[in-house]
């Protein structure tokens, strides 16, 4: 049986994450009308991606280490 095709969605943007801890997040998905078009993608979508680890970490009691490295995903 044929797979179905993934629509792209241009309302989020992928990003990886690396931690300093050498733990990895892959493809961690940031609202693109949330990032600031006069800054740095990366910059903005950190400020977003720490906000999601905050409010992740408050809901299962395991906090997540300071971010390393943001990239967006390929």
């Amino acid at each position: 049986m044929a797979k179905k095709k993934a629509k792209v969605d241009d309302s989020t943007i992928m990003f990886d994450v690396i931690y300093e801890d050498g733990t990895k997040s892959s493809r961690r998905r940031v609202p693109a009308a949330e990032l600031d078009p006069h800054e740095n993608d990366d910059a903005s979508a950190k400020t977003i991606i720490m906000a999601q680890d905050q409010k992740i970490a408050q809901m299962s009691g395991n906090p997540r280490g300071p971010i390393k490295s943001i990239s967006r995903s390929e």
